[in-house]
Order: structure tokens, then sequence, then C-alpha cells
């Protein structure tokens, strides 16, 4: 599985400061931003999570839980929260963005006032700002004009709470920043691969959520698992086409923030966009599936995004565009299946 190294088990960061302990500030207090959270914080690292929502923070400082978004997980007494944006910024060395991503821009146009000047970004958001149709590491990088890297991979935070195995991409331009952060992130059940492809990671994450969408539509319409195949490997294919005319790299795709990911956002229960594909295709109003979870499925302003970068860059994107007439004009989701495969005859390569 790679070039193998082992990861330092003391709870300082070897980031060429004498080994002096720095804060990692977690921006967002979800479900993912919890998880990550406890992970660094039960490694030694001084963690301090950034909770958006009123009266979070203090439940998790004071009871250990955070019932909002991990029901039924105690978290490790270590762990400190806060809502209070300078407090978690100022001082910190390193800034875990895991804030979803249409606020991203909101939240960090604010926090960057605090910002310390030596401190690395690190974004595990997955998705494309509407309007704009910037992945997240650009918004930062806009923002707080910072290098930023990713992280992104195959990964449910129900699973990764409670250490199941788990592999993911981490990207950064930055070499010899890219190691400092694998070190920081890999466990013994948590295993970080190095990539230099930060373009192609976001995407992989951002773009295979609109999939999940689709293929989530395909299992509550009762289709099958031939269907299901089908719509996952053209839509593989159509992530890397997208990827490739803006810049990234094509064999990223092939890697686990891009096929990885896709297969298990496509394929796993605890998929919120492969739920609210289900869920639409079994009738259900998408109002309905949305108001239901407090949980944030990044697939269905993603699909807005993908849609007009598919226009922009003149790709032909089947799949996007027929999650993007379901969710934005109405269009009834049995009907897609028949779109699709009535489409031109064609070679598949």
């Amino acid at each position: 599985m790679g070039q193998d190294r082992k990861s330092s088990p003391g709870n300082k960061i070897n980031d060429g400061r004498d080994g002096i302990m720095s804060r990692i500030s977690v921006i967002g207090a979800g479900s993912w931003g919890t998880t990550l959270a406890c992970l660094l914080a039960e490694k030694g690292y001084d963690v301090l999570l950034w909770a958006y929502e009123k009266g979070l923070a203090g439940t998790i400082n004071n009871s250990r839980l955070n019932s909002m978004y991990l029901p039924g997980v105690t978290l490790p007494p270590v762990l400190k929260a806060t809502d209070n944006l300078e407090e978690a910024m100022r001082h910190a060395r390193y800034i875990l963005n895991v804030v979803p991503t249409q606020f991203v821009r909101p939240v960090f146009t604010e926090a960057v006032k605090y910002l310390s000047e030596d401190a690395i970004i690190i974004s595990a958001s997955k998705g494309v700002e509407k309007k704009t149709m910037l992945t997240v590491s650009s918004i930062l990088n806009e923002i707080s004009n910072m290098e930023v890297a990713v992280i992104s991979g195959p990964s449910f935070a129900r699973e990764v709470i409670r250490k199941f195995p788990t592999a993911v991409t981490l990207a950064t331009k930055n070499t010899s920043t890219g190691l400092i952060l694998q070190e920081i992130f890999n466990t013994d059940y948590f295993r970080v691969y190095t990539h230099t492809d930060v373009l192609g990671v976001e995407l992989g994450g951002a773009l295979k959520n609109v999939i999940a969408i689709a293929s989530g539509i395909t299992s509550g319409l009762g289709l099958g698992h031939s269907a299901l195949a089908a719509l996952i490997t053209r839509g593989l294919a159509e992530i890397m086409r997208l990827g490739v005319a803006m810049g990234a790299d094509q064999k990223t795709f092939s890697g686990l923030s891009g096929l990885g990911d896709l297969v298990l956002t496509c394929t796993g229960p605890l998929s919120r966009n492969y739920s609210v594909g289900v869920n639409l295709g079994k009738g259900m109003k998408l109002n309905d599936i949305l108001s239901a979870t407090k949980s944030v499925a990044e697939g269905v302003a993603t699909a807005l995004s993908a849609f007009e970068l598919s226009r922009k860059f003149g790709v032909e994107m089947p799949v996007v565009e027929q999650v993007y007439k379901v969710l934005y004009k109405g269009k009834a989701p049995g009907d897609i299946v028949k779109t699709l495969m009535n489409r031109a005859l064609k070679s598949e390569f």
C-alpha cells in the first residue's frame, strides 16, 4: 500500500519549531469535524473544536456528547470545544476546515481576521461553491492568500469514530508540508497517503456526491445492481473528463479520492447523498428530505455547480445533467433512466 513510514507516536508536531506542541483548531462540529477532532485529540494533540450551533460547544465540554451530529458517541475528555471563532483561530498552527462548502466563505471571511501568519490550512469539506464554481481550497486561498492542503477519500464518520480501518488521501503542493500533515493525521486505523494534485483530489470528493444522488435514485427505483454498477462507472468517466479539462491529473481519479470515494458514497447506506437519492427515487420531495436531517448533503448544491462547470468547459456529463434536472427543474426521477438509456449509441472510449 505505497511506501511505508511509521507514524510518530508522540504528541508533538515535528514542524520545524523544535518539536513544540502546536494547537490544531477544527472549524466545524458536524459528524466529520467532530470525528477528526477526536482522532487528533486522542493522538495527544492540543485540539480545539469550533461549533457554529448555539450551545453545542458547551454540551461537548460538559457532557462529552455531540448528540446533534454523533449521537451515542462519548467524546474524549481531552477534546475542547468553543463557539468563539476568534478563540478558535488565535494561536492555532493548524486550521482544519470541515464547514459545509456553501458556508465556508462567510465563516472564513470572519475567521481570517484572527489567522496566524504561519498557520497551515487543511480542508476536509467536499463540494463546489455555487455561483463562483470554486473548490473549497480555492475559496480559502482567495480569502487567506495561503496555500491550502486537502484531505479526502472514502470515509464515513460513523466508521472512523469506531476506529474501523480507513484510508484517505492528503494533497498539498508543498511536499514537506504534506509529510508533516501525513504524520499528524495517520493512525493505526486511519491510513493517510500523500498526493500533490489538490484540484483532482477535491473534484473527486465533490463530484462523487452528485453521482451518489443518481445512484440513490437508481436504488430507490428498484432498478438492481447492474444498473447501479453501470451508473457508477459512467459517473466516474464524467468526473474524469471534467477533471482533466480543468487541469487535474487523470490518474488521480483512479485513486482513493476518486474511485474509492465514489464507490463508497454510491453504495453505502451511511452516505447522505445516496440516501437523498434513494428517497427521491421512492417519490419523496426534495425539501421534505432535506428538512428531515441536520446534516448537509453536499451533492445537492454541487449538482448545480457541476452542471455549470460542464457547460463552461464543454464537457459532456449526462448523469450530472439529469441529477441537476431532477433537483432544480422538477424532472421526475423515473424519467432520467429513459433519458440516459436512450442517448445516441457510441464507443465506450
